[in-house]
């Protein structure tokens, strides 16, 4: 009598995927990490000296799964607790964790994950708007947009559309004679892709205005360069033929180039009033509000020489006139700020928002009072 042996198998499409759900749920969470954490990550000394590398560092720090633990005491146990407990006791304590004094244990494990910078700015940009923007009559903005409008065989599986996988894949085993979903195929694999869009946005013309008198110190420059950078960088990506003009100023402001702007060294004293008045001009002879939507962003310490205060609010009230929006940025560690910024405060207009920095963390919270969705509404 002959032994029949035989064996009954399902093939698990999902399992072929399982590397690289496993890759893409660890590139989800590292991108959630960054989410989390970019007031830090924006002013990041690696990017912002990256030189515009198209590859960063960014540290995370890890995060431990859960496991069961011996007691470090070697004390007895048995099998239930002794009464008492509540929700939101903790359950055990670490050795050399908490308490005052400093510690001898060694931290936690910190790894430098890589991201592209166009990924961080996408991050960063997501909800990013100039904001107020209105029709003008000079020629509109060309930007680009992505609209999913094919289907392919082959792509990257993050487009992968399964519903019209599954479909062709109830076509064939229809005309094969099967009924229902199964045994999906490569030739059922059917991937969405995407084309650029050309979409318009109205003119729109932004003025970087940077103190660098002599009271403006290393920390002062980074700050005010770290803020102008991904100024920079959020107009071109998402506005690419917006128009840039770049002001310094110490006693006397004056229009420069891109590249002196983030490398000019910093002297003289400080009257802000100057750069305020070559900003009006600037808009008067090259960006009329009839034909532009104007922004201008200044950055200073705060360190202004005290007469010309008065003057200063003066010059801002003119340019507001003129501007969608107008922000400033003081970098000063006092929480009560400048007299200069106290003299600003007087100002009530909604399209002027002030904002205080006293650490770097702090720029990302600057770059959301401008550009995020509250400016929408005129606050800061």
């Amino acid at each position: 009598m002959s032994t029949l042996n035989f064996s009954l198998s399902r093939e698990d499409w999902s399992l072929h995927r399982k590397g690289q759900q496993d890759q893409e749920r660890h590139q989800a969470k590292v991108r959630e990490a960054i989410r989390r954490n970019l007031p830090d990550v924006v002013s990041q000394e690696s990017i912002i000296l990256s030189d515009g590398a198209r590859v960063v560092r960014v540290p995370i720090r890890s995060l431990e799964e859960f496991r069961l633990r011996f007691d470090e005491g070697k004390t007895t146990h048995t099998g239930q607790g002794r009464g008492g407990s509540r929700v939101g006791d903790r359950v055990a304590v670490e050795p050399g964790r908490g308490g005052a004094g400093p510690g001898d244990e060694p931290g936690g494990d910190v790894y430098e994950a890589e991201i592209t910078l166009d990924e961080l700015a996408e991050l960063i940009f997501a909800d990013l708007n100039l904001p107020r923007l209105r029709p003008r009559t000079q020629p509109q903005l060309g930007t680009t947009g992505e609209e999913f409008r094919e289907l392919r065989r082959v792509g990257v599986w993050g487009n992968l559309d399964r519903r019209r996988t599954l479909l062709e894949n109830l076509r064939r085993n229809a005309r094969a004679g099967r009924r229902g979903v199964g045994d999906i195929a490569r030739e059922d694999l059917r991937f969405k892709t995407w084309e650029e869009s050309p979409r318009q946005e109205t003119a729109a013309a932004v003025l970087a205005m940077m103190d660098t008198s002599g009271s403006m110190g290393e920390f002062q420059k980074y700050i005010a360069r770290s803020f102008f950078f991904w100024l920079v960088r959020f107009l071109r990506t998402r506005y690419r033929q917006v128009q840039i003009a770049f002001l310094a100023h110490d006693a006397t402001a004056r229009e420069v180039t891109e590249e002196d702007f983030f490398h000019r060294g910093e002297s003289g004293g400080t009257r802000c009033s100057s750069v305020y008045e070559l900003a009006r001009r600037v808009v008067e002879e090259r960006y009329p509000p009839a034909g532009y939507n104007v922004y201008a962003f200044h950055f200073s310490d705060g360190d202004n020489y005290p007469e010309d205060n008065p003057r200063c609010v003066e010059r801002l009230r003119e340019l507001l006139e003129r501007v969608e929006l107008l922000g400033y940025g003081e970098i000063a560690a006092a929480p009560e700020g400048s007299g200069l910024l106290k003299t600003l405060a007087e100002v009530r207009d909604p399209r002027f928002v002030a904002v205080r920095i006293a650490e770097k963390r702090d720029v990302y919270r600057a770059i959301r009072a401008f550009l995020g969705p509250a400016a929408e509404v005129g606050s800061g």
